[in-house]
């Protein structure tokens, strides 16, 4: 076993009883001279002052949080420390980060790990040097509490709400280029002509109209009831004196929710009298944004359960029933006991990819369960359910349900034909019922609201049942496979801005229509209109992959872009390689399968396609540009 040591004595980010030392950290977007992904890299040494416990040591104190990792053997500190900090780097929240490296050099060891948010996994680097020190001094170290530290800032992330971590990951799985787009705020998945754009389940195809128009609960619910769908009776109300005087019309029980609102906040269910009404109208009055005026909907309360119904490119995918927050008594422990109890559960981890959120304790909840005679001091006897809030808040602790395959014709025909009358990708559709499997024609069915911009966790990780896999769903409706998603990307290691123009030309003959973006270390260019030039490499690429027009790409990586900031897109549809470096040998790396590589090396030359390998020399005064540009058409 290789221990690799601090050169000269000397710490570079080592406390004085540290044993372990990591330092020299560089972040990359993609691929990269040490992983083929976005990845942390960093280096890594042994203090030679100091000597570290035998490494059995550390397996087994690791093991005990991470068995997986304690049954394995490692080649050295630095390999169990890539492995660790790939580990805990997935958060106990199943994140999809799980490549790394190890390359030895004489004095250390350089460590690429696969990273998604640099800030995250630079933290949890720390955090595993900080474990491996704590367990060389034998101290205590407060595992769990630092790592919901790093979900809560993973949480604060671009990536970290659910919907955009599930389409993230399985566009990762479907090899869909994904990346976010920093100044518009938004994520892009594919490149060129073939990309959208999007916030969530909302994207740039949707119409924004429709979208803005299911947040006007009035207006939308009188249009569905002028479709003939089932909408529950109700009034417009502008002051609570009116929010009584609709009630009583109405008839109690009735529903009071604000007309612009979301996730259920301000609304309240089942309002029995007028005592209710007043609070439930102060509730949905504080829901209201302060640029919206106050105009909050009465409606009669439909008795039964509470579904969502969701559709993708007007099809009906995914049902789900969605239960309030409940605990269940022993005898024993009081109402606030037995909630902190079901907090502790692991289904309540309360991070983006956990089944449930964590129950939250309001003023809501102490009022309905006021109404039930009950507060947080009640001890419930054994085997008593207990409902905490009247509305279905998933992200209050509310409970989903897959009720996908139980779902009658009748109910899954009218979702499609509500999804039918809007231009969005995906539409959701809440009702009331006592049950699916019943058509909506014949029993006490209600729609209650729908939604443009519908979450995906509920779907895809139910609190029981069946997951369904509406992240697929939804990026299949824009791309059948990655391949779709991509357009053809031709990489070079050097390239001039001449020999750039005159690639750009030799296609643009062959495709006059094209629209071409070629980028090198000395211009951009969309075909030979020359655009502003960025310091920052890879944002120059960005922005000809963000152009809705663009059917190919031309791009230059030469060593010390590669070095200083890795590649922008994951993989090439052809590669040209002049007497290249052996860091600029990884651009051979990342190619497709049937790519076609081109290598000059002085005057010999290489052409690998289709599995077929092609080598010659070069004639006198023969210019390499012919040789690629030859080449070119076998991509076109």
């Amino acid at each position: 076993m290789v221990l690799q040591k601090s050169s000269d004595l000397v710490r570079i980010n080592a406390r004085r009883t540290d044993v372990f030392d990591i330092f020299n950290f560089k972040h990359y977007i993609g691929p990269n001279p040490y992983l083929d992904i976005g990845a942390l890299v960093f280096d890594f040494a042994l203090v030679e002052s100091r000597k570290p416990l035998p490494i059995e040591d550390y397996i087994a104190r690791i093991g005990d949080r991470y068995p997986n990792l304690g049954s394995q053997s490692y080649e050295s500190y630095a390999h169990l420390f890539a492995q660790v900090v790939s580990e805990v780097g997935k958060l106990d929240m199943d994140l999809h980060l799980n490549r790394w490296s190890v390359k030895p050099y004489p004095d250390l060891v350089r460590i690429s790990v696969q990273s998604l948010h640099e800030r995250t996994t630079r933290e949890v680097a720390y955090f595993v040097w900080d474990w491996f020190e704590a367990i060389t001094q034998d101290e205590d170290f407060t595992f769990d509490e630092q790592l919901v530290r790093l979900q809560n800032k993973f949480r604060a992330s671009v990536y970290g709400g659910p919907t955009v971590y599930a389409l993230l990951r399985t566009a990762y799985e479907k090899g869909i280029p994904a990346f976010y787009l920093w100044e518009e705020g938004l994520m892009q998945y594919g490149l060129g002509k073939k990309h959208v754009r999007g916030i969530a389940t909302t994207f740039n195809c949707d119409s924004h109209l429709d979208s803005e128009f299911t947040t006007r609960k009035d207006d939308c619910k009188a249009f569905l009831n002028t479709l003939g769908f089932p909408v529950p009776e109700g009034d417009i109300v502008f002051t609570e004196k009116e929010a009584l005087a609709a009630a009583r019309r109405i008839g109690y029980p009735v529903a009071v929710k604000p007309v612009v609102g979301h996730k259920g906040i301000g609304v309240t269910a089942d309002v029995q009298d007028s005592k209710e009404l007043a609070a439930a109208y102060n509730r949905a009055l504080a829901a209201i944004p302060e640029d919206q005026l106050t105009r909050i909907i009465v409606e009669k309360s439909i008795s039964g359960s509470d579904f969502r119904l969701l559709c993708v490119n007007g099809r009906f995918v995914a049902a789900t029933e969605r239960r309030p927050a409940s605990v269940i008594g022993d005898g024993y422990l009081t109402l606030a006991e037995l909630i902190r109890l079901e907090n502790r559960k692991p289904a309540r981890l309360d991070t983006p990819t956990s089944p449930m959120s964590k129950i939250q304790i309001d003023e809501a909840m102490e009022l309905y369960l006021e109404e039930q005679r009950l507060s947080l001091d009640s001890v419930i006897e054994k085997g008593r359910t207990v409902y905490l809030r009247k509305v279905a808040n998933l992200s209050a602790g509310g409970m989903s349900i897959d009720a996908t395959h139980t779902v009658h014709d009748d109910n899954i025909i009218l979702a499609q034909d509500i999804a039918q009358h809007f231009q969005l990708t995906c539409l959701g559709i809440d009702v009331m019922t006592k049950s699916l499997s019943e058509s909506w024609k014949s029993s006490n069915f209600a729609i209650l609201e729908i939604n443009a911009a519908p979450g995906v966790l509920m779907h895809l990780k139910p609190s029981e049942g069946e997951s369904v896999d509406v992240p697929s769903y939804i990026l299949e409706t824009f791309f059948e496979s990655g391949t779709d998603s991509r357009i053809p990307i031709i990489t070079f290691n050097k390239i001039s801005v001449e020999e750039l123009q005159a690639t750009i030309d030799h296609i643009l003959l062959q495709n006059p229509n094209w629209t071409i973006g070629a980028v090198c270390r000395d211009g951009v260019f969309v075909n030979r209109s020359k655009k502003v030039l960025s310091k920052d490499y890879n944002s120059n690429v960005q922005t000809l992959l963000r152009h809705p027009k663009l059917d190919l790409l031309i791009a230059e990586y030469a060593e010390e872009i590669l070095d200083e900031e890795g590649m922008f897109y994951p993989s090439s549809n052809m590669v040209v390689l002049d007497n290249p470096t052996e860091t600029e040998m990884i651009l051979v790396r990342d190619v497709f399968d049937g790519s076609t590589v081109v290598i000059r090396k002085g005057n010999d030359i290489s052409i690998r396609r289709k599995g077929l390998i092609e080598d010659y020399t070069l004639g006198e005064d023969e210019p390499f540009t012919r040789v690629y540009l030859k080449e070119t058409g076998a991509i076109l």
